[in-house]
Order: C-alpha cells, then sequence, then structure tokens
C-alpha cells in the first residue's frame, strides 16, 4: 500500500492534468478518485515490454475520465427533473381524503377511538406500528394491542356483513 500511495503522490498532478484538459469542473474529488482507482488498475495491468508506465497509465485514467463523462452525460439525457414551477402549481391532496376516511371508518363501528386510529394511520398514513407509536406518544406493544383488538373486530364485523 506504501507503494501505491508513493505512486499516487508522484501521479497525482499528471490526474489533476488529464482532469483540467478534458474541463472537467463538477465532481472533481469523485473524478479524482476514478484516477487514483484507474492508477492503481494502470499499474496492476501494466506490461513492462510494451513501453512506458507514464503513457499507458496517461493513456489508462483519460479513458477512464472519458468512460465515466459519457456514463454521467447519458444519465443526464435520459433524466428530466421538473422545475420549481411545477411542484408549486401541484396540490396537496392528502390533506383531503373525505371519501376515504368515511368508508374506512363506515367498516370501524363498535371499534374503539385507538383503534380507529389504527386503522386510519394504517391505510390512510401508511405508517408503520413504530411510527404511529411516535405519532400518539404511545409505546409500540399499545399500538400493536390496538391493531389486535381492530383486526379481531373488523373480522367478525365482515363475516356478519357476508
Amino acid at each position: 500500500m506504501e507503494g501505491f500511495e508513493q505512486l499516487v503522490k508522484q501521479y497525482g498532478p499528471m490526474i489533476h492534468k488529464i482532469m483540467n484538459t478534458l474541463h472537467i469542473y463538477k465532481n472533481k474529488d469523485e473524478f479524482f478518485q476514478i484516477g487514483r482507482i484507474a492508477l492503481w488498475e494502470a499499474n496492476e495491468r501494466f506490461d513492462p515490454e510494451k513501453g512506458e508506465f507514464t503513457s499507458f497509465a496517461y493513456t489508462y485514467i483519460k479513458g477512464r475520465f472519458l468512460s465515466e463523462m459519457t456514463k454521467q452525460n447519458k444519465h443526464e439525457e435520459r433524466s428530466v427533473y421538473a422545475k420549481e414551477e411545477f411542484w408549486e402549481g401541484i396540490e396537496d391532496n392528502s390533506l383531503e381524503q373525505p371519501f376515504e376516511v368515511k368508508f374506512l371508518l363506515s367498516y370501524c363501528e363498535g371499534l374503539t377511538d385507538n383503534q380507529k386510529k389504527w386503522v386510519l394511520y394504517t391505510c390512510i398514513d401508511h405508517l408503520t406500528i413504530k411510527e404511529i407509536a411516535l405519532k400518539e406518544g404511545v409505546s409500540v406493544s399499545a399500538v400493536k394491542a390496538w391493531r389486535k383488538g381492530a383486526k379481531e373486530k373488523l373480522r367478525g364485523s365482515l363475516e356478519i356483513r357476508d
């Protein structure tokens, strides 16, 4: 590992030079890390019979940078991000669900208030047991008890309706 750190010290300026020639100005730290990894791979794959290490490392690192830039450009081209005006124009309908709440509560006759809370939090807000416990300020076992009682009563009332 000490040998590699020495290699990075020696070829670090070359990595920065390649980054400058390719006009890499975004994610510099990420690209420098990619350059270090490419330098390590070049060191592992280098064959002294085929030429000098410096030219091999330069070509290898530059190729890795170009590949990464192509990959990132494709990702940016294929990804569409909505502008801020779009998000401002969307109404939040999550607060207005009277039909769903009324429909669920029609099945909740005979349940305690806490059992009704469990049904609404689970079905409307999609909260977990832990989240319900935090929101209501009770223990997880209390919410599990609400769930158990609600399920038993709901099963009984649904069997009667059939």
